[in-house]
């Protein structure tokens, strides 16, 4: 396996950050590579360019040929996230919004079948909310970001998200327990895939 785990948090000290080390630790007998978002200033604003490459009347941007290619390499593809208005934050949704394209994670156009392009790709979804469990349960929460992220993203490129988790309440407990569930989270990820190098890259 070679798991691309993309970081989408400003802080390197977050809770967040300490929970993606964590899922690469876990990968230690596997091939990782940390996309660390904010640190490599990554710029999420779909721009006029973007939308020229949508249309094929330009090239893509050279930043989001290099995000393609890092996905590209990989086998898996880890998302770890704040939880923000009860989705991803702008910058990872950004990432996604310039990064998974047409005619790259799909390809789709007025005389075209949609065609999913990315059946190849396995996606690990990992959510760190300061709200508890029982919020999301009441007011479908986990129902609205599955159907946005699991099913709306993803399944539409044809990537299948082997693993969705969220790791709750962090505002309010001891984070030890969170970054154990990280562990078990990143040991049960890497469980089923053969070991191969180690190339760790933030």
């Amino acid at each position: 396996m070679h798991a691309l785990i993309v970081v989408a948090h400003p802080d390197p000290q977050s809770l967040t950050h300490a929970v993606a080390a964590r899922l690469a630790e876990a990968g230690a007998d596997h091939s990782v590579e940390i996309a660390d978002l904010a640190a490599e200033g990554f710029d999420p604003r779909f721009s006029a360019a973007d939308l020229a490459a949508y249309h094929r009347r330009a090239p893509m941007p050279a930043d989001v040929a290099a995000e393609q290619a890092r996905v590209d390499r990989a086998s898996d593809v880890v998302l770890v996230y704040p939880v923000y208005w009860w989705s991803m934050p702008g910058l990872l949704k950004g990432w996604i919004d310039r990064v998974f394209t047409n005619g790259w994670a799909y390809e789709s156009g007025p005389d075209v079948k949609l065609t999913k392009k990315l059946r190849r790709l396995r996606v690990h979804l990992v959510g760190v909310g300061g709200a508890d469990t029982g919020t999301y349960e009441r007011h479908g929460y986990f129902g609205a970001m599955k159907l946005q992220i699991d099913h709306g993203i993803f399944d539409f490129c044809g990537a299948k998200v082997v693993t969705s988790e969220f790791l709750l309440d962090v505002e309010s407990k001891d984070g030890t327990p969170h970054l154990e569930n990280a562990s078990t989270i990143g040991r049960k990820l890497f469980a089923a895939s053969p070991s191969g190098d180690v190339s760790k890259a933030a």
